[in-house]
């Protein structure tokens, strides 16, 4: 029997990058920003990580990404992930996909699952019977010229108060549940936690499934739809 691959995953958000193996108990992470680029997050996940063990890695990105290739620029970074050798970097076998992907499926246990990722931008993911696919409903326009992640994301919370935002989570909510027909929604991401009460058939994620996720890739029986 083929020994299981021991496996480090890497969550790229807007405010940090947090990395942890199979076999560790306690993540590691360090500052991440509107300044870095991807050289400097691989050269810091290599410092990091130099004590662990493992042989293949997964990447959750903070933009849309198809066939484990970045398709466009992230918002909260600077440029230069696009066209960047993520496996020549690391110097490992990779697997990417979006970030708020990764996390939804560390959240899925079955049916059809939407999850959206308040954090600082807007992450949509969806997985129906076991099949993930992941999707970009953050930046559809949503009213006064503005995106559903122009008022769910942390420039929305700031910009309206948190009364004002938490309305706008719990409309926009209901609505993508019942447009996309969804059995659960799942809300992750930092803010998801500010919420004095959740929408109907809504339970909160938790950040760590972000890493759940990231094992969960390398598993044979998954269909990541990308």
């Amino acid at each position: 029997m083929k020994p299981k691959r021991k496996v480090l995953v890497i969550d790229i958000g807007g405010t940090h990058v947090k990395v942890l193996a199979t076999g560790q108990k306690v993540k590691r992470e360090f500052a991440s920003g509107p300044k870095m680029r991807p050289a400097d997050m691989a050269r810091q996940v290599n410092d990091m990580v130099k004590d662990w063990d493992y042989d293949v890695i997964s990447i959750g990105y903070p933009g849309p990404v198809v066939h484990s290739r970045p398709l466009r620029e992230p918002h909260n970074l600077a440029a230069g992930w696009v066209r960047f050798d993520f496996k020549k970097a690391l110097n490992r076998e990779i697997k990417i996909i979006n970030d708020a992907a990764m996390q939804a499926l560390g959240s899925y246990t079955k049916g059809r699952m939407l999850f959206l990722g308040l954090g600082t931008g807007l992450g949509s993911a969806m997985i129906v019977d076991g099949r993930l696919e992941p999707m970009e409903l953050g930046h559809l326009p949503y009213r006064k010229g503005k995106t559903y992640e122009d008022y769910l994301g942390l420039r929305g919370l700031e910009r309206l108060g948190k009364k004002k935002w938490e309305h706008h989570v719990l409309k926009v909510v209901d609505e993508f549940r019942a447009a996309l027909c969804a059995d659960e929604v799942v809300l992750g991401g930092g803010n998801s936690k500010r919420l004095k009460k959740l929408p109907l058939k809504t339970r909160l994620g938790d950040n760590e499934n972000a890493f759940v996720g990231g094992f969960r890739m390398w598993d044979p029986k998954i269909q990541l739809g990308i």
